[in-house]
């Protein structure tokens, strides 16, 4: 089991943030832009850990000696049923430097989109605290 899935699985932000690169990008589902750094990933997927309900894991793809990794998910936001993936990409120390996240329906990326919009204030307030 990849340590980044055991960490969400285990709803431990400070695991979670310990894993990530200093300067790990984040490829968000909803937002076209990128985020750099860890304070900001960091913050977001604490976020993440808020809104997300039923969150679990329901496969994990790639060579477990390998650098890229597939997390495939399934979690309930404001009602609707979200599917999703987690693409990550660890550097050579074995922390996550690029993470890419893709989810499905429309109806369940629209409500991941709201509720996390609506956490956007606090998020933002983490990473300026954490940079």
């Amino acid at each position: 089991m990849h340590p980044f899935r055991s960490a969400v699985e285990a709803r431990d932000a400070q695991a979670v943030e310990a894993l990530l690169a200093e300067d790990v990008v984040f490829f968000s589902p909803v937002v076209h832009k990128p985020y750099r750094g860890r304070p900001i990933t960091a913050a977001i997927l604490r976020g993440v850990l808020r809104v997300f309900e039923d969150f679990r894991y329901v496969r994990e793809i790639g060579d477990p000696e390998g650098r890229d990794h597939a997390l495939v998910f399934t979690a309930t936001v404001n009602g609707r049923e979200v599917h999703g993936c987690d693409f990550l990409h660890t550097d050579e120390d074995g922390r996550i430097d690029e993470f890419t996240v893709m989810v499905r329906p429309l109806s369940g990326a629209h409500a991941l989109s709201e509720a996390m919009g609506a956490q956007f204030e606090q998020i933002a307030q983490e990473a300026a605290a954490g940079s």
